[in-house]
């Protein structure tokens, strides 16, 4: 039963990309062509309030339920939570679409936040009837702490709206309070401790501690990257600078640890596994690598100046590596087949999300000296139609796969 239901809930993760990977495409054509029939504003918030809810905390609280169901007895509520869940995304998707910010939207973003919350209770109350030290427990604890904390930045961003106290940064400031702890916390957390859980099961690769510490250290006071815009005083400018060192280590001790039991690995994982998660983690290590950089204050300014780079920084992030490694975990995991047609859509994909990135930073380069570099728009728009097609081949072959 257990078996059937996170089957279901994995198709609807699938589902709800390729709504995500739609809505991508209908925003790139508005941008090019005319189509009056939605207000792009709304289509915008529609789609990563979905891209969030629908795809990237769906899956996850599926993958973390189907780690609770190897590890303890029956685990309670979660079934019931994970769909509570889907409810309010799609509440968001189809209000967020007509009416943009308005009370039902709003309602519904909010009890998706408290369903995080209830989430959190159960999963770590779970977790912890586990006996020993498994390394994904810190990871899964640290990923619902930083998820619960991201809500403070939405609900000081709706306490500005509803007092009239908007101020541009504050109101800027909130929104990268959320993203933040959403980035490099709920998901970077989640995932990391997927990966742990699976290299847990292959003999002779041991744990090192060392790298969940660095990473947890680290995330708080990383934040401020996203503010140094403002000004920040010496003092926290230092504590900026030691997060970035302790993240850059933390990476540097994951990566080592890899190497060392590649042999292992390769012993476990198909050749189309290690490609798909070796490009998420390559990800990993470029969006450090920005973020690092983003330590030089003009450099900060720059990035933030232009939405060309944000857009592209944001879907570096949710595409090449949230989005990469959760379906090559799939992959790895038999819920996505590895038939042939399957391959060739996950591969079209991840064509695409490179291509799309490639573009979006031809765009950003571009307009550091204000260069309008003709037909881009239309370029995103092929590419985003592109990913939608590969992500339609790829459910009709999740379909069949567990048909067979």
């Amino acid at each position: 039963m257990e078996n059937r239901q996170q089957w279901g809930f994995i198709f609807f993760a699938l589902f709800n990309l390729v709504i995500v990977a739609l809505l991508g495409v209908l925003m790139r054509y508005k941008i090019g062509f005319e189509f009056p029939y939605l207000n792009q504003k709304y289509l915008l918030h529609a789609h990563s309030h979905f891209a969030f809810y629908g795809w990237v905390s769906h899956i996850l609280y599926t993958l973390m339920y189907g780690f609770l169901l190897y590890q303890t007895q029956k685990p309670k509520y979660f079934p019931v939570l994970i769909i509570a869940n889907l409810v309010c995304a799609y509440g968001m998707l189809f209000s967020f679409s007509v009416q943009g910010y308005g009370a039902v939207s709003i309602t519904f973003s909010t009890m998706s936040i408290f369903i995080s919350y209830f989430f959190a209770w159960f999963f770590i109350k779970e977790i912890k009837q586990i006996p020993f030290r498994h390394p994904s427990k810190d990871w899964f604890i640290a990923a619902l702490f930083f998820n619960v904390i991201s809500s403070i930045g939405t609900f000081y961003l709706a306490f500005m709206m509803a007092t009239k106290s908007l101020q541009q940064d504050h109101y800027l400031g909130s929104v990268y309070f959320f993203l933040h702890f959403q980035y490099n916390g709920w998901f970077l957390f989640t995932i990391l401790g997927l990966l742990f859980y699976k290299l847990h099961t292959i003999a002779g690769i041991t744990y090192d501690r060392k790298i969940f510490l660095s990473f947890f250290a680290a995330c708080m006071p990383a934040y401020l990257l996203s503010v140094l815009w403002v000004g920040l005083p010496w003092y926290l400018y230092l504590i900026t600078v030691i997060a970035v060192v302790l993240q850059v280590f933390g990476l540097v001790l994951l990566i080592q640890k890899i190497k060392k039991h590649y042999s292992l690995i390769v012993a476990q994982t198909s050749v189309y596994v290690r490609w798909i998660i070796g490009l998420a983690l390559m990800a990993m290590v470029i969006k450090t690598g920005l973020q690092t950089a983003s330590i030089f204050p003009e450099i900060s300014k720059l990035a933030f100046g232009f939405r060309s780079i944000v857009i592209a920084y944001l879907h570096l992030v949710l595409l090449a590596f949230t989005t990469l490694f959760l379906l090559g975990y799939l992959l790895w995991n038999g819920f996505i087949s590895h038939h042939k047609t399957a391959l060739i859509a996950l591969f079209m994909f991840v064509f695409g999300v490179f291509a799309n990135e490639f573009v979006l930073m031809v765009q950003g380069i571009a307009s550091f000296g204000y260069v309008l570099i003709p037909h881009l728009n239309e370029m995103l728009l092929a590419v985003s139609l592109f990913m939608f097609l590969s992500l339609i081949i790829l459910i009709f072959s999740y379909q069949k796969a567990r048909i067979l």
